[in-house]
C-alpha cells in the first residue's frame, strides 16, 4: 500500500481528525504554509528542497517578507477585535485565542513583535487602540475612525450635552427659588405705614354730660377691649408660626427635591478628574510605585489618567481601579469628584473616621458657604496645589 490511507478506512479518519485541530506552533513554517504534526515531520520538512527555496527568497528581502506577515496579523487581530467586540475594552490575550482558534490564521512568530505585550503596546502608540495594563493583564478598547461612527459619536456627545445643560438649567431654577424662599421667610415681620385721615371736613365733637353709670362702664370697657386683643395677637402668632413651619418644610422638600436631581445626574461610574491628588494602590507595577501619590494631569477616555508623581517626574498611564481619592486634613481644599456636587471645589471641615465620611463647604459658585454634610470618601479628593 502507498503512504496515504484510502479514503473511508480508520487511518483516513484518524488522519481527518488530527487534521482538524490546531498543532503545536513550534512545528509550523509560515514562509511555506505549512503545519506539521510532530518534530519528526517538521525535521524533514526543513530539509526538503521546497523549504530550502522558501528560505533564500526569505533571505534576499527579509525586512519585505517581516513587514506583509506584521501588517497581515495586525489587520486579522483589528478586524476580530472590530467586528466582535466593538468599541469596548477586552482583555488583550481573549482576542488573541479567539484569533489564533482559526486553523489559517498568521502566527505571530512570524511577525515583527515576539510577545504579545510588545503588540498591545505598540497598538497603543500607532493610536489604533486603547491600552491599558491591570492586575489581569492588558486591555485594549478599538478606536473606530470611519467617518459614519465619528459623526455617530459627535451626535450622540452633542445630545448629551443638550440634556446635560437642561438638566443645569433646572437645578439652577431651583437654587433661585431656593434662594427667593429664604429672602421671602426672613422679611416675615410686620411693616408700619403713615396714619392719614380719611377727609379732612369731618369734625369731631365730645360730649361731657356724662352719667356716673356711663363712667364706669367706660372703665370697664377698656379692661375687655384688651382681652380681646391680647387674644387676637396670640392668634396672629400661632397662625404667623404655622405659615413659617409651612415656608421651612416647602423649603426643605424643594431642597431635597433638588438634591435627589443633582444625585442622579452626577452620579456616574468613573470618577478621575485633572488636578487632584491620587494613590497608586495596584502592585502590578512593584513596589516602587505602590502606595505613592500623584496628581491627575490628564483624564484618558474616562476611566484611565496620566498621573505624575508628586515627588518625582515620573509620569504614568494608570486606569481608575489602580487608584483612590487621597483626603487631606481639615481646613485644605478637596474637589467633589462624584455624587451631587460633582466638579465642585470645596473646605474640608470635619473627617468622621468612625463612619468614613466627612463635612465639605462648597466654596465656589452659587452655592458658596453650603455644608453638605456625611460626604463619603470616595466622592473627594484633594486638590493638587
Amino acid at each position: 500500500m502507498g503512504g496515504k490511507a484510502e479514503k473511508g478506512t480508520p487511518k483516513y479518519i484518524a488522519n481527518k481528525i488530527k487534521a482538524k485541530g490546531l498543532q503545536k506552533l513550534r512545528w509550523y513554517c509560515q514562509m511555506c504554509h505549512k503545519q506539521c504534526r510532530d518534530e519528526n515531520g517538521f525535521k524533514c520538512h526543513t530539509m526538503s528542497e521546497s523549504h530550502q527555496r522558501q528560505l533564500l527568497l526569505f533571505a534576499d528581502n527579509a525586512n519585505k517578507y517581516i513587514d506583509e506577515f506584521s501588517k497581515e496579523f495586525s489587520d486579522g487581530y483589528l478586524e476580530l477585535l472590530k467586528r466582535q467586540f466593538g468599541t469596548k475594552r477586552v482583555n488583550a490575550n481573549k482576542v488573541y485565542q479567539d484569533y489564533i482558534s482559526n486553523r489559517d490564521h498568521l502566527h505571530m512568530n512570524a511577525t515583527q513583535w515576539e510577545t504579545l505585550t510588545e503588540f498591545v503596546k505598540w497598538l497603543g502608540r500607532e493610536g489604533k487602540c486603547v491600552v491599558d495594563e491591570t492586575e489581569k493583564g492588558w486591555f485594549v478598547a478599538y478606536i473606530d475612525r470611519d467617518p459614519a461612527a465619528v459623526a455617530a459619536m459627535e451626535a450622540k456627545a452633542k445630545k448629551e450635552k443638550m440634556e446635560k445643560d437642561d438638566q443645569e438649567r433646572m437645578l439652577e431654577f431651583i437654587e433661585k427659588q431656593v434662594e427667593r424662599g429664604k429672602k421671602e421667610g426672613s422679611s416675615s415681620e410686620p411693616t408700619y405705614s403713615e396714619f392719614k385721615r380719611a377727609s379732612s371736613q369731618e369734625r369731631v365733637t365730645l360730649s361731657l354730660n356724662l352719667k356716673r353709670k356711663a363712667e364706669d362702664k367706660k372703665c370697664e370697657l377698656p379692661t375687655s377691649a384688651l382681652k380681646q386683643k391680647s387674644k387676637e395677637d396670640s392668634k396672629k402668632v400661632r397662625v404667623q408660626e404655622k405659615n413659617d413651619k409651612n415656608k421651612q418644610s416647602a423649603l426643605d422638600e424643594i431642597m431635597k427635591m433638588q438634591e435627589k436631581a443633582k444625585e442622579k445626574a452626577n452620579r456616574k461610574d468613573y470618577w478621575l478628574t485633572e488636578g487632584i491628588v491620587v494613590k497608586i494602590i495596584t502592585k502590578s507595577l512593584g513596589d516602587k510605585f505602590y502606595k505613592r501619590k500623584g496628581v491627575v494631569e490628564k483624564v484618558v477616555e474616562k476611566y484611565g489618567a496620566q498621573v505624575k508623581l508628586i515627588d518625582e517626574e515620573v509620569r504614568l498611564k494608570l486606569d481608575q481601579n489602580h487608584l483612590e481619592t487621597v483626603i487631606p486634613s481639615a481646613g485644605r481644599s478637596v474637589r467633589f469628584v462624584n455624587g451631587a456636587y460633582r466638579g465642585h471645589a470645596g473646605v474640608l471641615r470635619v473627617i468622621d473616621t468612625g463612619r468614613y465620611c466627612c463635612d465639605v463647604e462648597i466654596s465656589e459658585g452659587l452655592l458658596t458657604g453650603r455644608l453638605v454634610r456625611d460626604v463619603q470618601y470616595e466622592d473627594i479628593s484633594k486638590m493638587a496645589s
